[in-house]
């Protein structure tokens, strides 16, 4: 996994066509070979050699803008099984979990492989992914779109076949990771697990999809007192209309996909302080007996 070509397009490279329309077309040139579009045909051997930002025609006219694609382009239009998790929100999973050059990353869900694009290009060649999913079609595709952005099998990639909350402990050292991300139906049975392998001051990132989901996983976190107290977050992208001075928001936009919650590993031995606010009336529960349980019943904050 080297760094993205920047010279003229080879061939078997991945090149993005976009129209006039702004329609974008992703290929892996071949020599001899020809895109088909419903606005003409343009031979692979018209792009081999061209530089990016150059313009080809198809048989019809149509003039082709010529890139490699970003990261962002191809995990939106890349085959999928599971839905991909968006680029809004793999660039605040990568921030959250401080996820850089040499960090030792493990992901619980691949789906699509979106993610683990993202992961692998910021922990870089010196840095080790780790992605456990237990579906095999799930894997299968994930491995496909995975190579097919690399150019092949990243070596700093390890793709498991199986459940978290099953992974024999051989398979990753205690406290070896530096960031642990959680992208499934209930992230909180993967807790035990999570205390084990991230190391202190480590960070942890869940994905979901729903306010239940993000409620249990948040209090499941508190009552460990492993965690320091958890954030969460949503992020909504809006991109805006520009034609001359007719600017504004453009009626469509990317909204609510999922709520991310981060938090970080307590040293071994410790636990989290105890929260010093009251929490509001009726959040919690007569039966509720986490964190803060005395001040839900009236009692003094400690």
């Amino acid at each position: 996994m080297g760094p993205r070509p920047t010279g003229p397009i080879g061939p078997g490279e991945l090149v993005q066509m976009t129209d006039t329309r702004g329609v974008k077309t992703t290929i892996t040139t071949q020599p001899g070979a020809v895109l088909h579009t419903h606005r003409g045909q343009i031979p692979h051997d018209s792009i081999i050699g061209s530089s990016e930002g150059s313009i080809t025609t198809s048989t019809r006219g149509i003039d082709y803008l010529i890139q490699r694609p970003q990261l962002d382009d191809y995990v939106l239009g890349m085959p999928r099984q599971a839905a991909v998790i968006y680029p809004k929100d793999a660039a605040r999973i990568v921030a959250l979990g401080d996820i850089g050059s040499g960090s030792r990353v493990l992901e619980a869900g691949v789906g699509s492989g979106a993610l683990t694009c993202y992961l692998l290009k910021a922990a870089g060649p010196s840095g080790a992914v780790t992605s456990v999913e237990r579906r095999s079609d799930f894997a299968e595709v994930a491995s496909e779109n995975v190579c097919r952005w690399f150019g092949g099998d990243p070596r700093s990639w390890t793709l498991i076949e199986g459940d978290l909350v099953d992974l024999p402990e051989a398979e990753v050292a205690a406290e070896t990771i530096d960031a642990l991300i959680l992208d499934m139906l209930a992230p909180w049975e993967c807790l035990d697990v999570a205390d084990r392998i991230v190391r202190a001051g480590g960070a942890l990132v869940a994905y979901v999809a729903t306010t239940t989901q993000l409620s249990r996983f948040v209090e499941t976190l508190r009552i460990t007192g492993r965690w320091t107290e958890p954030r969460s977050e949503e992020s909504i992208l809006r991109t805006w209309h520009l034609d001359g001075l007719a600017v504004r928001p453009d009626h469509r936009m990317s909204g609510h996909t999922g709520f991310l919650v981060s938090a970080r590993h307590m040293a071994a031995g410790q636990h989290a302080p105890a929260r010093r606010r009251r929490p509001a009336p009726g959040a919690y529960g007569e039966d509720y007996q986490g964190p803060g349980a005395q001040q839900v019943d009236g009692g003094e904050a400690g």
